[in-house]
């Protein structure tokens, strides 16, 4: 898995997690650490999140091989 692959799935994660907080607390978090949704690094934040949503879907639908999985170590016989 490269790099920005695990970039997409952390902001994935981040942004899943910060929903689950919104809808079972009404807390959000971005918008508690950066002073409000309306500040520009909150939209930054919530941008790059919804790019690393929508990326993450691509990486759902590659192959095994293409994800770099293809070198499994085969066991010993």
């Amino acid at each position: 898995m490269s790099g920005i692959q695990k970039t997409a799935l952390v902001l994935a994660i981040i942004g899943a997690i910060n929903w689950g907080l919104i809808g079972f607390f009404r807390f959000d978090l971005v918008a508690f650490i950066f002073n409000g949704q309306a500040s520009v690094i909150s939209r930054l934040i919530y941008a790059l999140v919804g790019l690393a949503g929508l990326y993450a879907i691509s990486i759902l639908l590659k192959p095994k091989e293409e994800l770099g999985r293809d070198h499994e170590v085969e066991p010993q016989r």
